[in-house]
């Protein structure tokens, strides 16, 4: 059974990569999740869409993710680093560089 997800857990497309946002809400009894992505504001996820949650970590699970999250996750890291194009290291498992 996994940990039951709480606001302030950080939000990964894998275990391992840089974090891209932190869970702002928790919503129907863990059903939906409100997130917020980083330089690409809130989502509301339902609970299909997490692949695991362990440690104050929330894992998603990209395939489950509506498109506009999807593109949001192209870029969660601009202010830091303005030149790159954030994606996991196994893609099937995070975004795609565009």
């Amino acid at each position: 059974m996994q940990e039951p997800i709480e606001p302030g857990f950080m939000v990964f497309v894998a275990d391992g990569e840089l974090g891209v946002g932190a869970v702002r809400e928790v919503r129907a009894d863990s059903r939906e999740v409100v997130v917020n992505i980083e330089n690409g504001g809130d989502f509301t996820l339902k609970a299909d869409a997490i692949r695991e949650v362990h440690e104050g970590k929330v894992i998603l699970d990209v395939e489950h993710l509506p498109s506009d999250m999807r593109q949001a996750l192209r870029h969660p890291h601009d202010a830091e680093y303005p030149d790159s194009v954030y994606a996991a290291s196994d893609p099937r498992e995070g975004t795609l560089k565009d």
